[in-house]
């Protein structure tokens, strides 16, 4: 049984909940759920560790932060395996979800040493003459991070490697799913020299804990990443706190008649079918120019027929289980009511348990569920365009605003998506998928607020205090 972290202890709240591995639904561990009572405690803890938090020095935090790095680089199978069980996400991925955090929090380690500020020339107004002064970011307080199940350890260094390094205490709540990831990364940021009393771990449900952190006036900053739906409640609930969020898409990819087909066909496998598909900026639209539809099609079925689909623990699986039985069923559920609406399953569709196959629709049309809503499972629709204009026009005609894709050999026509998808990111000749931790990372419309990667996330977690000096 696993403890929660609360004001410097491990506690027993004297209530666990079972954590199962989604593949075979076997108990991976139990761990205790935290009460208001409990989440009240955690927060009182990070209130008064402001000020412990906030006298580190830049060295100090820097190091802390370079430490974890090195322990998770130390324990780094160990972490994939826990990963690999709760989540189900493959154990290739999750060693590479954990690789990936090692340089997550080393970036977060440079930008401790580097915060800072700038000097404002005053006198560049009529008024300002013989005055001096600078502005500089000082911590904002207490940060409550919300996190999701489908990166259990990265997305969760995105945000506390951040708030540590601008200098805030930290209340922790990862998903119920997968909070084992979280426990270790706990253990490990007190063995890197964190204090105590810096980090707190509850876990529990979103209208206990979730609505007690959002409510309380004592935390100064929300992050979360998760659905739409819970944003937008937090936002509606969190007053006049800070909050960033970031809440999915349905990610589009274009292949343009000039792209070299060979090489966007593997990059859309991945992109569309890692971890399941349970990627926030996972490939679910791919439009494709009427000219090389037939030749990307066919490539792209046969690629997805041979892709590993199975037990997470092989080092060859693509696509594992879905993090539950309810999520799968919904998304064959919306398998079916396409093809019901003249959809045609090019290769997949069937489901067993939390196993859904890897899909492919075609025939789709712009209303149906399986291109308006956010998928979060094994499932990319692909729709032919005749000009480019118009498959902007489409990427366009969503809710949402992540980031988006396009495979072209012509720079005009890369530019011209650059400028006009109405998208966080575009990755020119890669999949919509692709991240490095250090780029600023969100999007627009109800794909969220703010920006991740450690100096843009730094910058939402801080606050900037202004000084002048008047020389006169």
């Amino acid at each position: 049984m696993k403890k929660l972290f609360i004001d410097g202890k491990w506690v027993d709240t004297g209530k666990t909940l079972d954590v199962n591995r989604p593949y075979d639904n076997s108990l991976v561990d139990t761990i205790c759920v935290a009460s208001v009572e409990d989440t009240e405690k955690a927060i009182q803890a990070a209130f008064k560790a402001k000020a412990i938090m906030k006298n580190l020095t830049a060295a100090e935090r820097g190091q802390i932060l370079d430490n974890v790095a090195a322990l998770i680089d130390r324990d780094k199978e160990e972490i994939a395996q826990i990963i690999t069980a709760e989540a189900g996400k493959g154990l290739l991925f999750s060693r590479g979800e954990a690789g990936r955090t090692v340089e997550n929090f080393k970036f977060a380690a440079d930008e401790a040493r580097r915060l800072g500020g700038e000097l404002i020339p005053f006198d560049a107004s009529a008024s300002g003459a013989n005055r001096f002064g600078y502005y500089k970011h000082y911590p904002i307080g207490v940060v409550g991070a919300i996190t999701p199940f489908n990166f259990p350890l990265n997305l969760v260094a995105h945000k506390v490697g951040p708030a540590i390094a601008a200098g805030n205490a930290v209340i922790l709540k990862p998903a119920s799913s997968t909070p084992l990831t979280s426990v270790k990364l706990v253990e490990l940021l007190l063995e890197a020299g964190l204090p105590p009393e810096g980090i707190n771990l509850v876990v529990g449900s979103g209208s206990v804990v979730g609505n007690a952190m959002v409510e309380s006036e004592l935390i100064n900053m929300i992050t979360f990443t998760g659905s739409p739906g819970v944003g937008l409640g937090i936002k509606s609930k969190a007053g006049i706190k800070k909050v960033t969020l970031e809440l999915g898409s349905n990610s589009a990819a274009i292949i343009h008649e000039d792209a070299d087909i060979k090489y966007a066909v593997p990059k859309c496998v991945i992109g569309g079918f890692a971890n399941s598909g349970q990627v926030c900026i996972s490939i679910q639209r791919i439009y494709i120019h009427e000219s090389r539809y037939d030749e990307f099609r066919n490539m792209f079925v046969d690629a997805v027929k041979a892709s590993a689909y199975g037990d997470p623990e092989s080092e060859k699986t693509l696509v594992g289980p879905m993090i539950d039985e309810n999520e799968a069923a919904r998304a064959e559920s919306w398998i079916k009511a396409a093809v019901a609406g003249g959809a045609k399953v090019a290769v997949g569709g069937g489901r067993k348990g939390t196993m859904l196959e890897p899909t492919v629709l075609e025939d789709v049309t712009e209303d149906m569920t399986v291109i308006r809503e956010e998928a979060f499972a094994p499932l990319v629709c692909i729709m032919k365009y005749k000009t480019l204009d118009e498959a902007i026009e489409k990427v366009n005609d969503s809710q949402f605003g992540l980031q988006a894709g396009i495979f072209t050999n012509d720079i005009k026509n890369a530019f011209t998506a650059i400028d006009e998808l109405e998208v966080g990111g575009v990755m020119v000749n890669d999949m919509p998928t692709f991240r490095v931790d250090q780029m600023p990372y969100g999007g627009l419309k109800l794909s969220g607020t703010g920006r991740e990667g450690p100096k843009f996330a730094i910058e939402e977690m801080t606050e900037l205090k202004t000084v002048m000096i008047n020389l006169n």
